[in-house]
């Protein structure tokens, strides 16, 4: 008697057999027949498949893999604020060295860091060299908000649920450390002759603006890609987005007994003033409109209030954090500017007052650079293939660390893993959630990306 079974793998038929002691030996050798027309079949059929089919195959192979790795990145903590996210980074490293990837670690150095308002920010670079031609650099950032209340799932857990991971990141963007990770993977397990680099660029401080991020490492002159995906979504290519001013205002008052109020000056009282100041600005901001898809008007939120001592003082000083979104048709310096002057202008209504107004952020917004022609193109096509509907080019109120390549000449796009919108991903919110079907099928449309790019 024999038994034969046959397992599936790269598209490729294995077939095993088991021999029991008393076996005819031409029983034995019709069974080898059959063994090798299978054999032949399946290496037939493998022949006939794609370079997509292959990468394709590779990743379902491999997704439960690339599912964990995922699941380990977000259980690291890489809360910003605080920004200690070195530890993230080491941990980043490690599991990429499990695949053979050697990631160059670039430590920013602490005085830096703290001045910026952080603890540790450790970038990683891994360089994949397959030949003369340009190189193409994959970016997502490990850094993200802190979880807030409200979740009904451990936000540092990387539970599954119904298909979906949840956890802080899960979306944005450790998503793409993995689909990032994978789609290299995919693309070297062809063993195709490649023209060309690409470089995994895993940085941290994108929510503070990416400054110490890509910034500095193109700066230092660590990397100049070609070309560069940032992390992103599935649904759309986003080749433009909003720019954004982030401001500190303290205003300075009297501290005062509240028993003689009027021995002091209430800083709170002229705080609310400026506050209502600037957010009726957002009047006029809605009639003004933006030409690119996806990015309506301009918007102004105040997202963090502090001061006073107490219920029963007088508040001496209060200090408030603003955050101005600027569309891509507008002059920044102008945009502070008049943010600027309404700040003093309310302000000078109230007698023994002083404002001090520090600029924390100006991210400039991003509009398409003509050389981007070849990513979108590539993407468009093959997300159009995996996710069964077409894929448009758009704009989005985001700002993002595409715009320090732009900065820098180098044409890129925003594109990743993920849901149709920020909303529906919960990022920055409760139960932040992936699709994991989408981590699945952004990773083949990357891999297929790379394949054409360096062909």
């Amino acid at each position: 008697m024999v038994v034969f079974s046959r397992k599936q793998k790269f598209g490729l038929q294995r077939l095993t057999l088991c021999f029991w002691p008393n076996t005819a030996a031409g029983h034995a050798s019709e069974f080898m027949k059959i063994m090798a027309l299978h054999q032949a079949r399946a290496i037939h059929a493998y022949r006939l498949m794609t370079d997509y089919d292959r990468l394709d195959t590779w990743v379902d192979t491999y997704f439960n893999e690339e599912v964990r790795f995922l699941q380990d990145l977000i259980r690291v903590p890489t809360d910003t604020p605080p920004g200690n996210n070195a530890p993230h980074a080491e941990r980043t490293a490690e599991l990429l060295n499990a695949f053979g990837f050697e990631a160059e670690k670039y430590p920013v150095p602490q005085a830096d860091v703290k001045a910026y308002g952080m603890e540790s920010i450790t970038n990683l670079i891994v360089r994949r060299h397959y030949g003369v031609g340009r190189t193409i650099a994959l970016n997502a950032h490990g850094d993200v908000v802190p979880p807030g209340e409200g979740w009904t799932h451990d936000p540092y857990g990387g539970e599954i649920e119904d298909g979906k991971i949840y956890g802080r990141a899960a979306a944005v963007s450790k998503s793409d450390f993995a689909s990032f990770t994978f789609a290299v993977r995919a693309l070297e397990s062809l063993s195709a002759p490649l023209h060309g680099n690409v470089e995994l660029h895993f940085t941290y401080d994108e929510e503070f603006g990416g400054e110490l991020g890509p910034g500095w490492l193109l700066k230092k002159g660590l990397t100049h890609p070609d070309l560069m995906i940032a992390a992103g979504f599935s649904y759309e290519v986003v080749t433009a987005h909003n720019g954004c001013l982030q401001m500190e205002v303290t205003v300075h008052g009297k501290m005062a007994h509240a028993a003689i109020p009027h021995t002091g000056v209430d800083a709170l009282q002229c705080a609310v003033g400026i506050l209502n100041a600037l957010y009726a600005q957002n009047a006029l901001y809605q009639r003004v409109t933006s030409n690119v898809e996806g990015i309506q008007h301009p918007y102004l939120n105040v997202g963090r209030i502090e001061g006073g001592t107490n219920t029963n003082v007088v508040p001496g000083k209060v200090t408030f954090k603003l955050d101005r979104r600027i569309i891509p048709e507008e002059n920044p310096a102008e945009v502070e500017a008049v943010i600027r002057q309404v700040i003093t202008d309310a302000a000078g209504r109230f007698p023994g007052i002083s404002v001090e107004i520090r600029r924390l952020l100006l991210a400039h917004a991003m509009q398409a650079l003509p050389g981007n022609k070849p990513l979108v193109e590539a993407l468009q096509k093959h997300a159009a293939t995996l996710f069964g509907q077409q894929i448009p080019t758009m704009g989005t109120p985001l700002y993002t660390d595409v715009r320090l390549y732009a900065e820098a000449g180098i044409p890129g796009v925003v594109y990743g893993a993920g849901p149709r919108s920020v909303l529906e991903s919960h990022a920055k919110r409760s139960d932040e959630r992936l699709d994991l079907e989408d981590l699945r099928r952004a990773t083949k449309v990357i891999a297929r990306t790379l394949k054409d790019l360096l062909s």
